[in-house]
C-alpha cells in the first residue's frame, strides 16, 4: 500500500489531496483566512445563559455565537472560572497546576445557570468549526495535542487509545506516563505512542506544558474575545496526528510548506524525510498527479464505478443520502441476490472513500440493492466496516434493515467539502458537465457494451471530445485497448452538440 500526498498552493487557499494506491480518498482546502479552526482556544466571556438548552451563548468573533452546552463544560469548569480570575487579576503568575487548589466537579446532570452567569470570562475551545448557519460547537474542557499524547488541564486521567489493543502494551504506556504526568493535568496517549520510550512520551509532554504556559501569559493582556492559542495548520496537525512510516511521497509546490513540513518530519522520523519533494515544472501539479481529474469525477451528484453501478448523493438540511445503482448492465451472475450482493460490495468500498472524501459528518443514509440473505447482508455489513477502518474520523455503522438502508454517524467538525465539479454551457445558457465527467460517462457505457459481447464497435462524438479521446499517449482510445483489447473507431461528428455521442455497432446500428 502506498500514500502519497500532493500539496498545492494558492494566494487565498491551500489544497492538501491524498491518494491511496493511486486512488484519492482525502481533499482538504485550507482557508489562509480561516479563523475558526478545530483546536483554537479562545478567552471570551459569557453571553447569554438559557435553562431550557441548558446552555450558553459564547461570542468568539464569528457572526453568529459560539454554542456552549453543559456537558462541554467540562467537570472541572469551576477550577478553570477560578484560574482565569486569579490570572487576569496577577494573582497567579505560576502556570504549573502543581501546588492550585481544585474546586469540587459539577454535577453531571446539573444546571448551567448555577455554574456560568453572564459576562463571564472564560476559555473556549473550538470543537465543530461553524456549519451552515450555526456558529461555532464550543468546549470548556481544553486539550492540547502533540504527537503521541494529548494534555489535559484540570484533570488526573491517563487514558490510552483504545486501537492500541496489547494488554502489556497498554500497562506499559500507563505506568510510563504515570512516572512523568505532570500534576493538575491529565494524559491522553495516542495511538502513535506504541512502542515508543519514556524519553519521547516526557518531551511531548514538555512541548504542550511550553503551549500552556506561553497560553496563559497571553491571557492577562488579552481583550475578550481573542484567540491565546492557535491550532497547528492542516500541514502541521497532519504531520503530527496522521504521518507515519506507510507514505511513500509528499510533494508541494510551495518552498515555504516544503521547509516546514520536511523539518517537522525530519524531527520524528529522520529516515522519511527524503519522500518530500519541491515540484517546480510548469505543468501545474494537481495535473501532473492527475489530481484535477479526480476531483470533477469524484465530487458529482453522480459518481460510477466499475461494472455499470454508480451512486447518487444528496445532501439534504438534516442528512446525507446515498443511493446505489446498479446500472442497466448485464452480467454473469446466476441470479439476481448475486447480482446485488456484487455491486453492493462495490458500492461499500466507494461510500467509506467518498465519506472521507468530502468529509461528509452527521447522519448518512445509504440505500443499498436490497437482499433477501442474512449471510449477504452480513458480508456487506463487513465490507463497510472493512472500507470504514482507516477513516480517521469518529464515525458508527448500523447493520442493513429489512429494506437495505444502512445508517451511519459520522463525526462532523468542519463543512463537508463541496467542489463544483459543472461548467458553462459552451452551446447555450446554463451549465453542464466537466469534460473529464462526461469522459467517465463514456468508459462506463463501453464496458456495458462490451459485457454484451460486442466488438466492431465506433463511437460518434463532438469534435472536441472527439479531439481529447485520440490526442496524446497513451490516450483514452489507447487505454480502452490496453484494458479491454478492443480498438474503438472514433469519428468527429460536426452536427452533434457537445454532450451528445453514440456507439454503434458493425452494421452502424447505435448501440448506447
Amino acid at each position: 500500500m502506498s500514500k502519497e500526498l500532493i500539496i498545492r498552493s494558492h494566494e487565498e487557499t491551500v489544497d492538501f489531496a491524498l491518494k491511496k494506491d493511486g486512488k484519492l480518498v482525502e481533499f482538504h482546502q485550507e482557508n489562509n483566512d480561516n479563523k475558526f479552526a478545530v483546536g483554537d482556544i479562545y478567552l471570551a466571556k459569557v453571553k447569554k445563559v438559557l435553562t431550557g438548552l441548558n446552555a450558553a451563548f459564547v461570542p468568539v468573533g464569528y457572526t453568529k455565537d459560539g454554542f456552549l452546552h453543559y456537558n462541554d463544560l467540562g467537570p472541572q469548569i469551576s477550577s478553570l472560572l477560578k484560574f482565569i480570575k486569579n490570572v487576569n487579576s496577577g494573582k497567579l503568575k505560576d502556570f504549573n497546576l502543581k501546588n492550585y487548589s481544585f474546586e469540587k466537579e459539577i454535577e453531571k446532570d446539573g444546571s448551567i445557570a448555577e455554574t456560568v452567569h453572564p459576562n463571564q470570562p472564560i476559555l473556549v475551545q473550538i470543537v465543530k468549526e461553524p456549519i451552515s448557519t450555526k456558529g461555532p460547537r464550543l468546549s470548556s474542557e481544553l486539550s492540547l495535542a502533540g504527537r503521541y499524547v494529548v494534555l489535559v488541564p484540570f484533570s488526573d486521567r491517563i487514558s490510552i487509545s483504545q486501537k492500541i489493543q496489547e494488554k502489556d502494551e497498554k500497562d506499559r504506556l500507563k505506568r510510563l506516563v504515570k512516572s512523568i504526568k505532570p500534576k493538575g493535568f491529565g494524559v491522553i496517549v495516542r495511538t502513535v505512542a506504541d512502542g515508543k520510550k519514556v524519553a519521547e512520551l516526557d518531551q511531548d509532554i514538555q512541548k504542550l506544558l511550553g503551549r500552556w504556559k506561553n497560553m496563559c501569559k497571553r491571557i492577562q493582556k488579552a481583550d475578550h474575545p481573542t484567540k491565546v492559542l492557535s491550532e497547528l495548520s492542516w500541514a502541521s496537525s497532519f504531520v503530527r496526528d496522521m504521518f507515519n512510516d506507510t507514505y511513500t511521497s509528499i510533494c508541494t509546490d510551495d518552498e515555504e510548506l516544503y521547509t516546514q513540513i520536511k523539518d517537522r518530519i525530519a524531527s520524528i522520523l529522520p529516515e522519511k524525510e527524503s519522500i518530500v519533494k519541491l515540484y517546480n515544472n510548469k505543468v501545474p501539479i494537481f495535473e501532473k498527479f492527475g489530481i484535477e481529474r479526480q476531483i470533477k469525477t469524484s465530487f458529482g451528484r453522480t459518481v460510477s464505478m466499475s461494472k455499470g453501478a454508480y451512486l447518487v448523493i444528496d445532501h439534504t438540511e438534516a442528512m446525507h443520502v446515498i443511493d446505489v445503482n446498479s446500472g442497466n448492465r448485464s452480467n454473469k451472475a446466476k441470479n439476481q441476490e448475486d447480482t446485488a450482493l456484487e455491486v453492493n460490495l462495490i458500492s461499500a468500498v466507494e461510500v467509506a472513500r467518498q465519506l472521507r472524501l468530502r468529509d461528509m459528518g452527521g447522519i448518512i443514509v445509504v440505500d443499498f440493492i436490497d437482499m433477501r440473505k442474512a449471510e449477504n447482508r452480513k458480508a456487506l455489513f463487513n465490507q463497510l466496516s472493512e472500507a470504514m477502518k482507516d477513516d480517521p474520523a469518529k464515525h458508527k455503522i448500523l447493520p442493513p434493515t429489512k429494506f437495505g438502508l444502512i445508517q451511519i454517524t459520522r463525526q462532523r467538525v468542519r463543512p463537508a467539502t463541496q467542489i463544483k465539479t459543472r461548467e458553462e454551457n459552451p452551446n447555450g445558457n446554463g451549465e453542464i458537465e466537466a469534460p473529464i465527467v462526461l469522459i467517465n460517462k463514456i468508459n462506463v457505457d463501453l464496458q456495458k457494451i462490451l459485457q454484451k459481447g460486442h466488438k466492431n464497435i465506433s463511437l460518434s462524438a463532438h469534435p472536441f471530445i472527439a479531439a481529447f479521446l485520440t490526442k496524446g499517449f497513451p490516450s483514452p482510445r489507447s487505454k480502452w485497448f490496453f484494458d479491454h483489447k478492443r480498438w474503438v473507431k472514433i469519428l468527429p461528428r460536426d452536427a452533434y452538440t457537445y454532450l451528445e455521442y453514440h456507439f454503434h455497432d458493425s452494421e452502424g446500428k447505435i448501440i448506447a
